[in-house]
């Protein structure tokens, strides 16, 4: 949703972290997966199953760019999840800071690009934060949010549906 340029390391005083997961990673194919389903994991432990498919979706975006566009022969990516009273965050980091990601505008026929549209369709906030050595690209999920479930149709687009709001109308 929204680019927070601000730095998210800073704590909150009244908000306070209440679990947190980090975890790195060779940069494979099969990385991807197992941070997916670590984070998910993880999240549904902490008790906010609700938000374990949006987890693993962002997780899965911003690992495989890790993976893809991250990569520096030896080096790892990590994948941090930390979880306050009021949001989750997860952040990807990786070695590449001259590499500094952004949203493209991927045409129908693009077999890739799609990746950080969709982070930004999911999370509450997102950003880049330079690292001495790389980067790393966060998004938050607000926790005490209810969260309309959409239905990806074939075009790579977002539909949601409101029949509850239709069916209370009548």
């Amino acid at each position: 949703m929204a680019f927070a340029p601000q730095d998210p390391r800073i704590p909150d005083p009244s908000d306070p972290i209440i679990n947190e997961g980090r975890v790195d990673y060779v940069p494979t194919p099969i990385s991807v997966t197992r941070a997916r389903q670590h984070a998910t994991r993880l999240i549904s432990e902490w008790g906010h199953p609700a938000l374990a498919d949006d987890t693993a979706l962002i997780v899965s975006e911003l690992a495989t760019n890790a993976m893809r566009h991250g990569h520096v022969p030896g080096r790892l990516f990590r994948v941090e999840l930390t979880l306050t009273k009021t949001r989750l965050r997860i952040a990807v980091s990786d070695p590449r800071g001259e590499r500094l990601p952004r949203p493209r505008h991927p045409s129908p026929r693009d077999k890739h690009g799609r990746g950080l549209l969709i982070v930004r369709a999911l999370a509450d906030r997102w950003g880049v934060r330079e690292r001495t050595v790389g980067k790393e690209i966060w998004a938050e999920l607000d926790t005490q949010t209810s969260r309309n479930q959409g239905e990806w149709d074939h075009t790579g687009s977002c539909r949601f549906d409101h029949r509850e709001e239709e069916d209370s109308k009548q």
